[in-house]
């Protein structure tokens, strides 16, 4: 391959494998694999539990601690059901547009780390680059954390600043909400609706778990934020449900009823213990649905955890973006990122990168060519800044 590929051809090359979470992500992270070790970086791959996924992380430059790594997740989020106008896997340019399903989140990033490795690589620098590419960060951020513990136990040089390139317009992020997130299975009784005292409808105990996450957000939304929160927009701890299933006929007690539950919590709360308050009122509610009949029962099974991301103080990640960028705003987002996470595991992190979150996961998708060479301009200050 082309081991001199432009940011853009590096784009449709991304762009074109669809790495829709559900789905494996092997062939782009072969390719990417590839790419690196042509252009003579170090390269470590992390295959996911099941072997369908992998994550990758890679170093260029001297064998020292203290590099800077950019971070990207490869997944996607699905098309289906939506009205695209254009072929979704490849990269389609248009009125200063560049549209394709990742172009904004976030293989436009991808695209523009992978070109700054390369540039590293031939052009030399004295502190070292790396990339760090997950898998399923759509679905939680649940590939990161095995990548960045491997990241940090196995021998590649330790960086010690994390640039998170999710959509930011490049501006520099410090701080964003964590979450956690459960998917319930209500198992109730059946009879018919006439005889309601002798059953258990699992769609009805449903209904009063989903009510009880209605009064967490009427409770919060009616308290006083503290300074951390009341950067954010809502500056509370929210509780959403998203999906519903359950019930069999109108004149039966439902015997099963399937929701998922998440909360967004704002940093300097902890996000295990709104998992526990939660998973307490599950149990309250199956005390009284067991009272009446005994094989009646709740799963909560968390699917996700996620970290927010705290300001630093002094933190090197936000000052070199700030340098790099000139951005020296105030700047926190409502969505989460892996930057938590590697902050978590003793990194210094922010998020800095191309294009605006309002595109993303929308039906024609894109980045501007503007914020496509925004992007690269930043790759190549950042070059020039460890040379």
């Amino acid at each position: 391959m082309a081991l001199d590929m432009t940011p853009r051809a590096l784009l449709d090359k991304l762009v074109g494998f669809p790495t829709v979470s559900r789905d494996s992500n092997l062939p782009l992270i072969d390719w990417v694999q590839d790419y690196l070790t042509g252009i003579g970086a170090d390269v470590v791959r992390v295959p996911s539990p099941e072997g369908d996924k992998a994550a990758l992380y890679a170093h260029v430059g001297p064998r020292i601690a203290g590099g800077v790594v950019l971070s990207g997740h490869t997944d996607v989020v699905p098309v289906d059901g939506q009205d695209w106008t254009l072929e979704p896997f490849a990269v389609t340019e248009r009125d200063g547009k560049l549209f394709g399903r990742g172009t904004c989140d976030m293989k436009g990033f991808d695209a523009l780390a992978l070109w700054a490795m390369a540039l590293a690589a031939r052009q030399g620098v004295s502190r070292p680059l790396q990339i760090a590419l997950s898998y399923d960060e759509e679905v939680g951020c649940t590939g990161a954390p095995v990548m960045i513990d491997h990241m940090v136990s196995h021998g590649m040089p330790r960086a010690d600043t994390v640039l998170v390139g999710e959509p930011s317009m490049m501006q520099v992020v410090t701080g964003h909400k964590g979450g956690i997130g459960y998917k319930v299975h209500v198992r109730g009784h059946e009879v018919h609706s006439s005889r309601i005292t002798e059953g258990v409808s699992a769609v009805m105990q449903a209904a009063r778990l989903i009510d009880w996450a209605n009064g967490i957000n009427a409770e919060r939304m009616a308290a006083t934020p503290s300074p951390l929160a009341a950067v954010f927009d809502p500056p509370f701890t929210s509780a959403h449900v998203g999906t519903v299933q359950g019930g069999t006929a109108h004149n039966i007690t439902a015997k099963d009823c399937r929701f998922d539950l998440s909360f967004r919590v704002v940093p300097g709360e902890d996000v295990q213990s709104w998992g526990d308050l939660f998973l307490a009122r599950v149990r309250e509610v199956e005390a009284e649905m067991q009272a009446i009949h005994p094989a009646t029962f709740i799963d909560a099974q968390a699917y996700f955890g996620l970290p927010g991301l705290q300001p630093e103080e002094q933190g090197k990640a936000e000052e070199l973006a700030r340098m790099l960028t000139g951005d020296n705003g105030s700047h926190v987002v409502r969505y989460g990122t892996e930057a938590g996470q590697f902050q978590e595991r003793g990194y210094s992190a922010c998020v800095v990168g191309p294009g605006d979150i309002a595109q993303a996961h929308q039906p024609d998708e894109f980045i501007t060519t503007a914020q496509f060479q925004a992007g690269q301009d930043f790759m190549r200050r950042l070059v020039e800044h460890l040379a």
